[in-house]
């Protein structure tokens, strides 16, 4: 058996990954368990924004809202290479909320937060402004403000390599199948889903993070009996090729209430979503139906000239939202903010909710919830500390950009803007000694080389091509059918060799 350990952390999501890495900075004894690829589930499957949560406003969340605005420019500055700063157009649609209610929700917005580096609020006139052009005729009014841009998949992957860096032992498709308390510990079984293999680990704590699956680990794996109080809502997106010239987001408000984002992504292409709806299935089978499909469709049809239909769909993706259920009637409705429950000795913390953009707070949150129990337990640190590939300024990119091709002329303006988007300052270690592209291996498709590929797998956990091509970039959407083929081949290549 392994040394007893401080915290065994079930869930690879961002709060199991953020949990972990908070931990292992204060010197504590971590294990990380997560039973298929990091960030592999609800963590990957976001809108992909840093963001304060607009419309949680008027829900009263101000704590919660307060919270996120002030953590878009920490975690802007953390990892300025996967977070980037986005402003977001709002056109005024009569008939729905009034213009000035608008304003007045978008000066809260500015003033609640802290706002240092981010841009405040300004009004449009859609007649003139260019986002205008995309719109119908009938949108006059408008109001842009900031939120940011994160590659979240990439944003777990961070927190999980920090945490390693830091001391902790991280295992993807790895399962905790049962944990019982025994005296002072936790004692429990972890199977490595590849092998088959057992093992058993001992820990002060037992932290499940498992999202979507927390209520199964709370009544099937460590056996507590009291209900989960969870409440799975799906969210669903689409990706169809780019609908409009310029690189702001749009935030369109529609009837029911909700609202929908259209965004620019991955140079060639606009993300779409999202959808709120009570989920009671699996959640890893999780998939859009073909009524959200239209519904998203439909929503940015309101507003564009330009006719969006299901066949205009190129890729989609959904996830399970694990929230606190408080009660609310409608999932829109549901808290977003974290819940954090303690019970029993030894202890088990549970997370429920929470949002991307808390994840760092919900993490230091469960260090204070858990300091009782770690006698000695050394003060936060994230606040000011940089995510691996960070450590340069948050609008440093283009800079770093130029000297990656400086130092590496070989490198084309895509491929080092995509180097340096995913892997900060460490694309230089990425390329290394490489002289030549045809240093860097086989270029596998869509830019991708074999070099990269071995450092994903490497320091990045990646196994499988999805892995590579949908978690650790989004490079699904611009490679061939060769390009998968080679990469597959080269990853089944590299196994047997090792």
């Amino acid at each position: 058996m392994d040394a007893v350990q401080d915290l065994l952390v079930i869930g690879g999501g961002i709060n199991g990954c953020g949990i972990a890495r908070d931990a292992a900075g204060r010197g504590l004894r971590v294990t990380l368990v997560e039973q298929a690829d990091l960030g592999g589930a609800t963590s990957s499957a976001s809108t992909k924004l840093i963001h304060g949560g607009l419309r949680y406003l008027e829900h009263y969340e101000f704590r919660l809202v307060r919270e996120a605005l002030l953590e878009r420019e920490v975690l802007l500055q953390a990892a300025p290479h996967i977070i980037w700063p986005l402003r977001f157009v709002l056109p005024h649609h009569k008939g729905l909320r009034p213009w000035p209610l608008l304003r007045f929700g978008l000066f809260l917005y500015d003033h609640l937060g802290g706002r240092r580096i981010l841009p405040p609020t300004r009004t449009l006139d859609l007649r003139r402004d260019p986002a205008g052009a995309p719109l119908q005729p009938g949108f006059t009014r408008g109001f842009e403000y900031s939120d940011c841009w994160v590659e979240d998949s990439r944003l777990v992957l961070l927190n999980a390599r920090d945490a390693a860096d830091r001391g902790a032992t991280v295992l993807p498709r790895t399962r905790c199948i049962a944990a019982r308390r025994e005296g002072e510990f936790w004692r429990a079984t972890l199977r490595d889903l590849s092998t088959g293999a057992e093992r058993e680990v001992a820990a002060r704590i037992l932290v499940n993070a498992a999202g979507p699956w927390v209520a199964e680990v709370l009544g099937t794996v460590a056996r507590e009996n009291a209900p989960a109080k969870v409440r799975l809502v799906k969210g669903s997106h689409i990706v169809t090729r780019r609908l409009f010239d310029h690189d702001r987001c749009y935030i369109f408000q529609n009837a029911d209430g909700r609202i929908v984002f259209a965004i620019p992504y991955e140079e060639e292409f606009t993300l779409i979503g999202t959808t709120d709806e009570e989920f009671t299935g699996d959640p890893a089978g999780v998939a859009i139906s073909e009524a959200e499909i239209a519904y998203l469709c439909a929503a940015v049809d309101e507003y564009l000239q330009r006719a969006v239909t299901p066949a205009d769909v190129v890729w989609s993706y959904a996830g399970v939202r694990p929230l606190y259920d408080d009660g609310a009637s409608r999932a829109q409705e549901a808290t977003r903010d974290y819940v954090l429950t303690l019970d029993g000795t030894p202890p088990l913390l549970s997370v429920f909710g929470g949002k991307i953009t808390t994840y760092r707070r919900l993490a230091e949150a469960a260090m204070a919830k858990l300091a009782p129990h770690l006698p000695g337990l050394a003060a936060p640190w994230t606040a000011g500390a940089h995510l691996p590939g960070g450590g340069f300024p948050w609008n440093g990119a283009p800079a770093l950009i130029a000297a990656l091709r400086r130092d590496y002329p070989f490198a084309g303006e895509t491929m080092a803007r995509r180097l340096v988007r995913r892997h900060g300052l460490q694309a230089a270690a990425v390329l290394g000694d490489a002289k030549s592209l045809g240093d860097c291996g086989p270029v596998l498709g869509a830019g991708l080389t074999a070099r990269e590929v071995d450092w994903m797998t490497a320091r990045e956990w990646a196994r499988t091509p999805e892995d590579i091509l949908w978690r650790r970039s989004k490079l699904g959407l611009h490679i061939d059918a060769a390009g998968q083929a080679a990469l597959a081949a080269h990853l089944a290549e590299a196994r047997a060799a090792a």
